[in-house]
């Protein structure tokens, strides 16, 4: 007998989204079983059930997930698809990683560089990125004049802008005085960095994500990717060291 599996496990694992979107998707009454909209909560038989995400059916994967690290360069943006938009992360990569079902987990903004981890693994994707996991995101920081050690408390305080609570959990200031510095996260709303900047004066110049969990990104030209080892995925999820910078 064919063991039942969640359907926002099953879209997850078939690489269409992570489980939060998958259930997203699934209130929306955008995902159809067997010619029917699917409900919250319902499980499937993988392999006998007929599922589709706005029409396309679902097939679940067979092969290994695939990961990769991608050294993200400026003006790309973090979408399979987008019909305003030139340049994709997504056209980076060779053909042999060309994949319709691989997301960002955890997107980067146009003007933003650095570690961008692309992956099949919706489940993976989840767990980078939903704020419950708290799994640390680091970021080097260039501003347009010196970083203000009164305003450093501020920062992590936080404050509510748009009707959103942006805060920094940490900030490495610079050794001596200047307008480089390190910003940690644990969360990831849109521009928070460069919102909460600007919003004490601080125009951003630079921002390059550089670490996620203990994984830090080396070696890796601007606009190259490479597939992540597993030791490298379970880095990923892992603390760093309080003391490594």
């Amino acid at each position: 007998m064919k063991s039942e599996i969640r359907l926002q496990k099953f879209l997850s694992q078939s690489g269409v989204c992570s489980r939060r979107k998958a259930e997203e998707l699934i209130r929306e009454g955008r995902v159809e079983v067997d010619d029917r909209i699917a409900l919250i909560g319902e499980s499937i038989v993988a392999g006998s059930a007929v599922v589709r995400v706005d029409g396309k059916r679902i097939i679940a994967r067979q092969q290994d997930h695939l990961t990769l690290v991608l050294n993200k360069p400026r003006h790309y943006v973090c979408t399979n698809a987008d019909p305003h938009q030139d340049q994709t992360v997504f056209d980076l990569l060779p053909k042999i990683w060309q994949d319709p079902r691989m997301i960002c987990a955890g997107r980067l903004d146009k003007d933003t560089e650095g570690l961008l981890i692309l992956t099949t693994d919706g489940d993976l994707a989840q767990r980078l990125t939903h704020p419950s996991k708290r799994v640390i995101k680091r970021y080097q920081v260039r501003v347009q004049r010196d970083l203000q050690g009164d305003d450093i408390p501020k920062l992590l305080r936080g404050r509510t802008l748009e009707g959103q609570w942006l805060q920094f959990d940490k900030i490495i200031p610079p050794k001596h005085k200047g307008s480089e510095f390190e910003v940690h996260l644990d969360h990831g709303k849109k521009r928070e960095i460069r919102r909460l900047l600007e919003s004490f004066g601080y125009l951003v110049k630079k921002l390059k994500r550089t670490q996620i969990g203990a994984y830090k990104m080396r070696g890796l030209a601007r606009g190259q990717a490479r597939p992540l080892k597993s030791s490298e995925i379970k880095a990923l999820l892992a603390p760093a060291r309080e003391n490594e910078r």
